[in-house]
């Protein structure tokens, strides 16, 4: 019985495991800051890396798109930490056509892919110098629920509009209401 117990447990917590989505789970030597890459783009051409971040533009062109990423830094499954630091922008290079619709600004992808080239464009009037990233493998995140701010970073559900009044005596309403508002 005691086995079968521990057969369990080591099942369920392997099934709990989490690493990232298959289309992203390609194992990488060393994954390179953006910052080092923008510094030296020659030494790093052809190296595999794994970014993401949050979409700021799309452009579909003839035979392929170009996502351009505000990149962020990533959790242990791959996703972007909404709300990180950055070290800068870069471009994903697929080789189809991507829908802008489901692709839009502001949603969070994460891509694997080779350092394929370099291009100078302007972001407002600063000529940014962007990595290419030949994409081999992507993920697209779910799109937030909810749009979280500093003083409410949850769905509305999460908060209690009674919340000032303590769980504890005294309260504001009278004795058969002395719990509080919602057990009526």
């Amino acid at each position: 019985m005691n086995r079968n117990l521990l057969i369990g447990a080591i099942l369920l917590a392997a099934g709990c495991a989490s690493g990232p989505p298959e289309p992203i789970s390609k194992k990488l030597h060393e994954n390179p800051s953006l910052t080092r890459v923008r510094m030296d783009i020659d030494a790093y051409l052809g190296r595999d890396v794994r970014w993401g971040g949050v979409i700021s533009k799309i452009e579909n062109l003839s035979d392929h798109t170009w996502v351009e990423i505000v990149k962020l830094e990533l959790r242990g499954d791959g996703s972007p930490i909404p709300g990180s630091s950055s070290d800068g922008r870069f471009i994903a290079s697929f080789d189809r056509f991507l829908d802008p619709v489901v692709y839009e600004v502001g949603r969070r992808l994460t891509v694997v892919g080779a350092i394929d080239s370099s291009i100078q464009r302007p972001i407002g009037d600063y000529d940014y110098l962007f990595p290419v990233v030949a994409v081999e493998g992507s993920y697209l995140w779910k799109a937030a629920e909810y749009a979280p701010s500093a003083a409410y970073p949850g769905p509305w559900y999460y908060y209690d509009p009674w919340y000032p009044y303590p769980y504890r005596y005294p309260y504001p309403y009278p004795w058969p209401y002395h719990r509080h508002p919602y057990y009526r």
